[in-house]
């Protein structure tokens, strides 16, 4: 039963990601998204995949893995269009 719960938790977080990476990738607008947020929830988010290797556990493996992915392409458009902007005003 545990698992069965790990697996909704997991499921349930992790794709609650995918509308916002999905508009992001479509729009490559990120005016409302703040970057640091998103560097340090990426960071946290890899530390957790780490830590389910270290475990060894599919579920936290599985869902941070997925889960990284997604804030890494939010965060990774969400610098791009910074620098971008920098260049602009500059």
């Amino acid at each position: 039963m545990n698992s069965y719960v790990g697996y909704l938790a997991a499921f349930l977080t992790t794709f609650s990601f995918l509308p916002q990476a999905i508009k992001t990738i479509r729009t490559k607008c990120t005016e409302g998204i703040s970057a640091v947020m998103y560097s340090l929830f990426t960071i946290g988010i890899f530390f957790w995949l780490v830590y389910g290797i270290l475990v060894e556990d599919i579920i936290i493996i599985s869902a941070n893995f997925v889960t990284f992915i997604f804030a890494f392409i939010i965060l990774f458009i969400s610098i791009y269009n910074l620098i971008k902007k920098k260049k602009i005003t500059n």
